[in-house]
């Protein structure tokens, strides 16, 4: 077995779903998600096992482009991620209603696929067709079945298009160049290039405004917070849980070892453009006063701190990336499934409104606070691993980097735990707070496990990508 077969299944899943009907399209999406989770855990075994799973078919001759899908550690824990959320997220989906809900599961497994196809790609032009894939059906997710009214909702959707769009053809361009001197996009033909120092320059800025508005970095960042607000739980979960992965885990695939003397050269300032993203997200949240609004902020300042890592070029700063990537997927997740069981009691976002739902459902509440102290990094939860490492690898580099770096931890504390206090704690509120009903329950404590299991034992995740991320350590420090 080779690793189309987890492609075939979730492009198959998406047309099923999309001609079963919209009775059954939640359950058929669901049973197809879970089967590419089943199929990712048995190519993980293969992996595991030396057998070579990876796969090449030569697509079109002249220019010379492959479907080529290469399997590594590294893509290896991005596609375990994608494929464990996905069902997660249809599963908390369940209590929502959509109209033509066949064209809504139908788009969100069509995005899935989209997103593990970038994860597999082993040449440029293939990546390139996956990553703008993947932003059609999350612009219809969010235009069609988001929030708020149609006109500020069209307006957010379109802004998130045209930035990702046009940072993308940046990309593109420099691929085309790539391609020019190589006579290929395969990887392995682009890492071997020897190109000076000027040409790097321009391949490493091209990959750049892609990467920094997808994930997004500041000043890139002005689409994110509105978006997230307006795309439905289900659009909010996937761009925050595993989108915005695609570019970190690229500026480790592609970026880095491509132009490698650029991001050494200008290390020290990339590193301090993605710590001021922690410090200016962390400060923004403290002011908002919707709470979907305040996990995007959050957010913006832990992905932050992972592209700081990222860019330190240093096995600690790689692996703490992609550690923090895993933890933050599921527990940005789990956050905003908390906001999304909120408001459908509620029927508000506003922090203001809430209150005294720990007297209606201490359940809940004891879940929602296990998260929010995960979020913050506190020692036994899975994020805490990957941002000891973060921080560390910065410490390497700078010890008052770290430091700034560090204020994570410290203003994320702050906000989130304010932010608990006024929606949980108080006086009992005078809507009526349901208590968490059995799918709600499910998805949550799944969540939390994956956290403080990993928490407690990493190394089964660290074994895994650390080779990896040492072979490309190697090809980054060829020079």
């Amino acid at each position: 077995m080779d690793v189309s077969i987890l492609l075939i299944i979730l492009l198959v899943g998406a047309i099923a779903t999309f001609l079963s009907g919209d009775k059954w399209a939640s359950k058929i999406a669901l049973a197809f998600s879970l089967a590419a989770f089943g199929v990712s855990i048995f190519l993980l075994d293969l992996y595991n096992s030396g057998q070579q799973i990876g796969f090449t078919y030569q697509w079109v001759s002249t220019p010379k482009i492959f479907i080529a899908l290469g399997v590594d550690g590294l893509s290896m824990a991005l596609v375990l991620l994608t494929t464990a959320l996905t069902p997660l997220i249809i599963f908390s989906s369940f209590g929502n209603s959509y109209a033509k809900s066949k064209n809504f599961y139908a788009l969100v497994l069509f995005m899935v696929f989209a997103m593990v196809g970038t994860f597999l790609s082993a040449d440029g032009f293939v990546y390139y067709i996956f990553w703008e894939l993947s932003l059609i059906p999350i612009y219809f997710i969010s235009l069609i079945w988001g929030n708020g009214d149609p006109q500020s909702r069209r307006k957010a959707v379109v802004k998130f298009f045209i930035y990702t769009f046009a940072g993308s053809l940046f990309m593109l361009v420099s691929f085309i160049y790539l391609y020019l001197k190589a006579g290929s996009f395969l990887l392995g033909d682009l890492v071997k290039l020897d190109l000076t120092s000027q040409e790097q320059f321009w391949i490493f800025l091209g990959f750049f405004m892609a990467y920094a508005i997808k994930i997004p970095l500041i000043p890139f960042h002005t689409w994110q917070a509105k978006v997230y607000q307006k795309a439905p739980a289900v659009g909010t979960m996937l761009l925050s849980g595993i989108m915005l992965k695609m570019a970190l885990y690229s500026i480790i695939r592609w970026q880095l070892p491509i132009a490698p003397k650029a991001a050494k050269e200008y290390m020290i300032y990339l590193i301090i453009l993605s710590v001021a993203g922690v410090i200016y997200g962390s400060i923004v949240a403290l002011k908002q006063k919707d709470i979907k609004k305040l996990l995007a902020y959050s957010s913006l300042a832990h992905v932050g701190l992972i592209a700081a890592g990222t860019y330190t070029m240093t096995l600690d700063g790689l692996r703490g990336a992609v550690l923090q990537m895993l933890a933050h997927g599921f527990g940005v997740v789990g956050l905003f499934f908390a906001a999304e069981i909120i408001s459908r009691r509620f029927n508000t976002g506003k922090i203001s409104e809430m209150g005294g739902i720990r007297i209606q459902s201490p359940k809940f509440t004891s879940m929602f606070m296990i998260l929010v102290l995960a979020s913050v990094a506190l020692p036994g939860t899975f994020n805490f691993v990957g941002e000891f490492e973060l921080l560390y690898s910065l410490a390497q580099r700078s010890i008052s980097i770290a430091i700034f770096g560090g204020t994570t931890i410290i203003l994320g504390a702050f906000y989130m735990l304010r932010m608990f206090q006024k929606v949980m704690l108080g006086d009992k509120n005078e809507k009526l707070f349901v208590d968490v009903n059995f799918n709600e329950g499910f998805v949550m404590v799944i969540i939390i496990g994956v956290l403080l299991f990993f928490g407690l034992y990493p190394k089964p995740i660290i074994d895994l990508i650390t080779p990896s991320l040492e072979e490309i350590l190697a090809v980054i420090n060829r020079i």
